[in-house]
């Protein structure tokens, strides 16, 4: 019988489920001072004593921590492990994002959520165009403010579809962006992210949309 939503699969490890979970419940938490061992059981569906032998684990790794007053939050262990993270992102990223800014003449990115902002994860420039925009890696902007960060709005929406803006983040600069996740499919990890192309010339949507839904499904494939 199929397991349900939510519930490890027979041949997995429930502990190390329930683990990861509270880990993912900690980071979707909105309150950044963290959540009592109430809370997290309350949203896991386990009883506290599970919870607390959990945290105590996580605590031993510095994943997590308590502060005075009992409440858990993420503890800079898990920087640590991000950051091993990034160079493979990008590095599995950077072809996909080649062949898009070459195919399209103008600069493409893979943009992330970060908070209420727009990261940008990893950013090519078009190898044969002698203008092009000068846009780097680890800018960040408004969630809702230019293409990037608008497709991500989208897509937690459930909306599909390209987005464009016009001189948002940079004046003459234009932008197209998709989500990576679908109505059918999230985004690779959990993680709300989009990619895109910014270019100093009008983009064609006709010609330009079909691409970036196929880099966005690229980057899916080897992103998950």
């Amino acid at each position: 019988m199929p397991s349900s939503a939510g519930s490890p699969r027979a041949e997995s490890s429930q502990t190390l489920d329930r683990g990861i979970r509270v880990l993912e419940t900690l980071a979707d938490a909105a309150d950044a001072t963290g959540l009592t061992i109430t809370e997290l059981a309350a949203r896991l569906g386990v009883g506290r004593p599970v919870v607390y032998r959990l945290v105590t684990t996580l605590e031993e790794h510095h994943l997590v921590s308590r502060a005075a007053d009992g409440r858990v939050r993420l503890a800079l262990g898990i920087s640590r492990l991000a950051s091993a993270v990034t160079p493979v992102v990008r590095s599995d990223a950077r072809p996909v994002l080649r062949e898009l800014a070459d195919a399209v003449g103008a600069t493409a990115h893979l943009t992330i959520a970060e908070g209420d902002e727009a990261l940008a994860l990893v950013v090519v420039e078009p190898s044969w165009t002698d203008v092009h925009v000068a846009y780097r890696s680890g800018a960040r902007h408004a969630l809702d403010q230019g293409a990037a960060g608008r497709a991500i709005l989208a897509g937690r929406a459930g909306a599909g579809g390209v987005v464009g803006t016009d001189g948002e983040l940079q004046a003459g600069a234009h932008g197209l962006a998709v989500s990576l996740a679908t109505r059918d499919e999230p985004a690779p990890g959990g993680v709300e992210a989009s990619v895109g192309v910014v270019s100093l010339e009008p983009l064609d949507l006709r010609a330009v949309g079909p691409r970036l839904e196929r880099a966005a499904r690229d980057l899916r494939a080897v992103l998950r």
